[in-house]
């Protein structure tokens, strides 16, 4: 039944592992069902209503990534995409945010389109492989850099942008602690020793003042006021045109990114750098989507926080199912989970960064026409803060390199629409 269910193969894969692994997934990307109601909640909307939703969607989304692609890949609103939601559409732009939920449905819509059509894929085939490569390594770099900002140990500074945070404050104290354990539980071999070492840093914040419990139960908010809030009187508009086309630029080479990342980090991409699975994956991105602008959110993405389940072991929809239930669970016992602090999930996300970066091997940086993509895809989705940033300035510098060199016959037509598509983030 589970392997028909979740492609789960008792030869390969054991279920207190699988399950395990979907549980720290939900640890590293709990944050969402606080922030997100935060960040959208400046639209108007009822942060209560955004919290069930959010907790709803997520769930939905991780049990049909579970069922139907059977990947321990873990969806969620995402980040980024929920502050151009709310910042750009509803406050700079001035829209209602029954207007930017419709012009997500509609996202949604055209996702779903283009992945029937296997555009997507096509997509992922037209990147170069030494920009495939660059992919995991990238993530993992941005993965560790929040992490590190999250628990304190990397800082906003003016001068420098940022800088070394006070290494002898509590939250980040006890994430050096906390990722010192961790390690060592990982070194002995220790089944589960990410998502154990999360739970023992939290034990020993309560302590360091770090661990604030404010309760275990709590019955979850009405999210009446916000679902099939949709508004189509201005849908012919350019403006929506242009709401649309940035939400599909933004989510797509996000999911792209992530999935190909994860993927890299699972070694499950062929030898020609490609995922066979990918399709699946994106029809539920889609799905998730339409049906979370239903529900009264944002777009709903793959979460890179999923490194940290298949870091911990997870392979099959069974890690995903689990994520899934643990977001159910959240609808109750918010109060509980929300206290996990963030120099527990800093740790693990630190922790995903170091396993990711093991395919920055796979890189020739003695060859400049594919070592300065590869860099640029690392460098600016790390400093720009944004996987899609990465992909669109790695697969840009490959293009015009070889248009320098005159190295046409190493570049497909795929390249170049590829790049005609990326120029267009630029434009508008």
């Amino acid at each position: 039944m589970l392997k028909k269910i979740f492609g789960f193969d008792a030869a390969k894969h054991s279920v207190k592992t699988e399950v395990l692994a979907g549980i720290t997934t939900f640890l590293t990307m709990a944050y969402i069902l606080a922030v997100n109601p935060s960040i959208m909640g400046v639209t108007g909307m009822d942060k209560g209503a955004l919290f069930t939703s959010t907790a709803l969607v997520s769930a939905l989304a991780c049990i049909l990534m579970a069922v139907y692609a059977k990947l321990p890949i873990a969806l969620a609103p995402g980040m980024g995409l929920n502050a151009f939601f709310a910042f750009v559409v509803c406050l700079a732009m001035g829209y209602s945010w029954q207007m930017a939920l419709t012009a997500v449905f509609l996202e949604g819509l055209i996702f779903i389109f283009l992945t029937i059509t296997n555009l997507r894929e096509k997509l992922l085939e037209a990147l170069p492989l030494c920009v495939k490569n660059a992919i995991g390594p990238a993530i993992g770099l941005f993965i560790a850099f929040l992490g590190m900002q999250n628990a304190g140990l990397i800082v906003k500074n003016d001068a420098t942008m940022v800088a070394l945070g006070d290494m002898t404050a509590a939250t980040p104290l006890l994430c050096l602690i906390g990722l010192c354990i961790t390690v060592a539980l990982m070194i002995k071999g220790m089944n589960g020793a990410l998502l154990w070492g999360m739970l023992i840093t939290t034990l020993l914040g309560i302590p360091m003042g770090v661990t604030n419990i404010g309760g275990i139960v709590s019955a979850p908010p009405s999210m009446e006021s916000i679902c099939f809030a949709l508004q189509f009187d201005q849908i012919f508009t350019v403006d929506m045109a242009i709401i649309v086309f940035t939400l599909l630029f933004m989510d797509m080479f996000d999911t792209i990114g992530t999935l190909f990342g994860v993927a890299q980090n699972a070694k499950m991409v062929d030898a020609n750098g490609n995922v066979p699975w990918i399709r699946k994956a994106m029809m539920v991105d889609a799905c998730a989507t339409t049906a979370g602008a239903l529900l009264g959110n944002c777009t709903v993405t793959a979460y890179m926080e999923s490194a940290s389940g298949v870091t911990a072991g997870g392979r099959t929809g069974l890690t995903a199912m689990t994520t899934g239930i643990c977001f159910i669970a959240a609808l109750f016992m918010a109060p509980l989970f929300l206290s996990i602090p963030t120099a527990a999930t800093g740790l693990a996300l630190i922790l995903v960064g170091v396993m990711m970066m093991t395919s920055v091997t796979q890189l020739d940086f003695l060859d400049y026409t594919n070592a300065v993509p590869s860099f640029m895809c690392i460098a600016f989705m790390v400093l720009s803060c944004s996987i899609s940033n990465g992909i669109v300035m790695g697969l840009l510098s490959y293009v015009l390199i070889h248009i320098a060199c005159g190295r046409f016959s190493k570049l497909t037509i795929g390249n170049f629409i590829l790049a005609a598509i990326f120029s267009l983030k630029f434009l508008i």
